[in-house]
């Protein structure tokens, strides 16, 4: 499916387009608060939403544009998310899960890319088992809340990043990039993640399959930062990751508005950017090994208050899920 103007839409989810209730940021009066529109329910509650606004400007994108969500949540996480589109039970053609480790045409998961992204780790990176009883091993209990694996592709920690000890973010980093994996410290969570696995990479697949494109991105932390380089524009909120560590690049705009509304404010910019011109067909295969590099140059700085991209909880680092 190519887009008939020509755009390619590449956006993260959570603090991006939508936002759950510790997210929203509502600095206003109650009686000036924008309506707001629920898009995740999970166990019978609302958990993501986006102003009434952002959703009939989504549907007016998703008929003019390719949308590509692009997330660190799992399937499963991210089919519990109801974007609104141009037709009733309307899904995204392409959907980026897990980092980039999963691909979804027409919502059924790609087992080509599967097999592509199975042959990459197998190459270039050391085994999920491996990383995984590392982790075991070094984060102590003591400021280690949770161990987590997600569809079995990486791994991540939630601790108290107030008491973890000098010097063994650097020797974990150390550790890692040894076996061809990176790490990224954002807000309480420490993710250990394979360098060929990244979102960019499943872009440049999605954007060989669909044609030449122009390709706009948004994203708001570290695990964002190669897709927006492998964009032709982007845009950052006002929070998050990139935002409380001052990245930028060529091309990306850094956005004021924080919370709800700067997801409201991105879906405009690409809105207008997609009615300003014909799509060109720079593409995204020239950024599409930034990822690990990224990761790196990035650092580790910024706290969050929200979990990145819903927190992926798949599973135990004993027992790993399949969701």
């Amino acid at each position: 499916m190519s887009s008939p103007s020509g755009f390619l839409v590449a956006s993260d989810l959570d603090r991006t387009l939508i936002y759950s209730n510790r997210a929203l940021a509502l600095d206003v009066p109650d009686r000036l608060a924008p309506r707001l529109l629920s898009v995740e329910v999970h166990d019978g509650k609302a958990l993501s939403f986006m102003t009434e606004q952002a959703a009939g400007l989504l549907v007016e994108l998703a008929r003019e544009a390719l949308l590509v969500p692009a997330t660190t949540r799992t399937r499963t996480q991210y089919e519990r998310v109801n974007l609104p589109g141009p037709t009733p039970g309307w899904i995204p053609a392409y959907a980026i899960c897990s980092n980039g480790g999963r691909l979804l045409v027409d919502g059924v998961p790609d087992e080509d890319w599967q097999a592509e992204v199975a042959g990459r780790l197998a190459t270039a990176s050391v085994p999920l088992a491996e990383v995984v009883e590392h982790l075991a091993l070094c984060a102590d209990p003591e400021w280690t809340h949770k161990r987590r694996v997600a569809d079995e592709l990486f791994a991540y920690l939630v601790v108290e990043r107030a008491e973890l000890p000098a010097g063994w973010l650097d020797e974990l980093t150390g550790w890692c990039a040894e076996r061809g994996w990176t790490v990224s410290l954002q807000g309480r969570k420490v993710y250990a993640v394979p360098a060929p696995l990244s979102k960019s990479a499943a872009l440049a697949e999605v954007e060989r399959r669909v044609g030449g494109a122009t390709v706009l991105a948004a994203g708001d932390s570290l695990l964002d930062a190669d897709l927006l380089l492998a964009a032709d524009a982007a845009w950052r909120p006002g929070h998050g990751e990139l935002a409380d560590s001052g990245w930028t690049a060529p091309g990306v705009t850094a956005l004021d508005q924080v919370g709800v509304a700067a997801g409201e404010e991105i879906i405009r910019q690409f809105l207008a950017r997609v009615r300003g011109g014909a799509g060109v067909g720079v593409g995204a295969t020239a950024g599409a090994t930034a990822g690990p590099e990224v990761s790196r140059a990035v650092g580790t700085e910024g706290p969050r208050t929200a979990d990145s991209d819903g927190g992926p909880e798949a599973g135990s680092l004993e027992s790993v899920a399949k969701g």
